[in-house]
C-alpha cells in the first residue's frame, strides 16, 4: 500500500510541475504575443484535468501517512486505546467517503463518455479527465480500507498489551 501511495503522490507531483511549467510557458508566449508566439492552445482544459488527476493522486498517500486533520488537543487526554478507537472510526468514516467519491465520480465519467462532451478548445473527450482522476480514487478507497484494517490492527494491539 505504501509503494502504491508513494507511487501516486510522485506521479501527481509530476503533472503539477508539468504543469507548472506548461503555465509558464503560456504566459510567456502571451507576454511577447507580437513577436509571433503565443499563449499554449488549452491551457486551461489542460490544467483543469491535470490538478483533477493530481488531487485525486494525493489523497491515497495523504491517507496511508495519517495525513487528514485530527483534533490532537482533546485526544490526548484519552487513553491510547480510545485514539486507536476513535481511529478506526474515522478511518471506516474516510472509507465511506472515499468510496462515495469513486462513485459520483464514476457516474459523472460515465455521464460525459455517454454525450461525447469534449472540451472547448482542444476537443479532447472531458471523459479523459475523470477516467484519469479514477485512477487515484480507486486507490484512495483501497487505502482507505487498508487504514481501517491497520487502525483495528492496532487496536487489538493496544487491548492486548493492557491485558497483559
Amino acid at each position: 500500500m505504501q509503494g502504491l501511495s508513494s507511487w501516486l503522490a510522485l506521479a501527481g507531483g509530476a503533472v503539477l510541475v508539468g504543469l507548472t511549467v506548461m503555465t509558464v510557458v503560456s504566459i510567456v508566449g502571451r507576454t511577447f504575443n507580437r513577436f509571433g508566439l503565443g499563449p499554449v492552445p488549452g491551457d486551461f482544459e489542460i490544467i483543469e484535468m491535470g490538478a483533477a488527476f493530481a488531487i485525486f493522486a494525493f489523497l491515497p498517500w495523504c491517507q496511508y501517512r495519517r495525513g487528514h486533520v485530527t483534533v490532537d488537543i482533546f485526544m490526548a487526554r484519552f487513553g491510547e486505546r480510545v485514539n486507536f478507537a476513535v481511529d478506526v472510526i474515522a478511518n471506516a468514516l474516510m472509507t465511506v467517503a472515499a468510496a462515495v467519491m469513486l462513485w459520483r465520480l464514476t457516474l459523472g465519467m460515465l455521464d460525459k463518455h455517454a454525450y461525447h462532451e469534449t472540451s472547448f478548445i482542444l476537443q479532447f473527450p472531458i471523459w479523459w479527465g475523470y477516467a484519469a482522476s479514477m485512477i487515484g480514487a480507486v486507490a484512495f478507497l483501497l487505502i482507505s480500507a487498508f487504514t481501517v484494517w491497520r487502525s483495528f490492527r492496532e487496536l487489538k494491539q493496544a487491548g492486548g498489551a493492557l491485558n497483559t
